[in-house]
């Protein structure tokens, strides 16, 4: 009768050099490309923005329409969501209002509404990531004037 003898794997694990290369591969590809995410966050934070603004107006067109005329920039951005009570009656008001919800803007903010605007008939804005008037890059203010 023969013996037959299995062979020996010989176990051997990573050595603490190959496992310091892999660690420093993945540092160096960690500061390569994290800058470069952050940064398209703030883009799509202002995408986001403009599209809300976008929203924001074709609701206010439709408001016009129905009313021959914008809200004022005291009834506000409001006046989309509920009939306004005060200003210049709404008589075409349409029941159920021209937006579910009020969004805010990617930062957390209400957005601004003035009628007259600026730079229009109204301007619907977001005052960016500062949440104050001005500021450039993710600052800068974001307007209906943009789209």
């Amino acid at each position: 009768m023969k013996k037959f003898s299995i062979p020996r794997r010989v176990v051997r694990g990573f050595t603490l050099i190959e496992i310091m290369v892999v660690v420093v591969i993945m540092g160096v590809l960690a500061a390569l490309v994290v800058p470069k995410l952050l940064s398209r966050t703030g883009e799509s934070k202002i995408a986001a923005a403009k599209v809300d603004i976008a929203t924001v107006m074709q609701a206010l067109k439709l408001y016009k329409l129905d009313n021959q005329r914008y809200p004022t920039t005291e009834q506000g951005l409001q006046a989309l969501l509920t009939k306004p009570t005060n200003g210049p009656a709404a008589n075409g008001w349409k029941t159920g209002g021209y937006l579910e919800k009020m969004p805010k803007d990617p930062w957390g903010n209400p957005y601004q509404f003035l009628s007259p605007g600026i730079h229009g008939e109204v301007d619907v804005f977001s005052y960016g990531a500062d949440g104050a008037p001005g500021g450039t890059g993710d600052d800068a203010d974001i307007g209906s004037w943009d789209n």
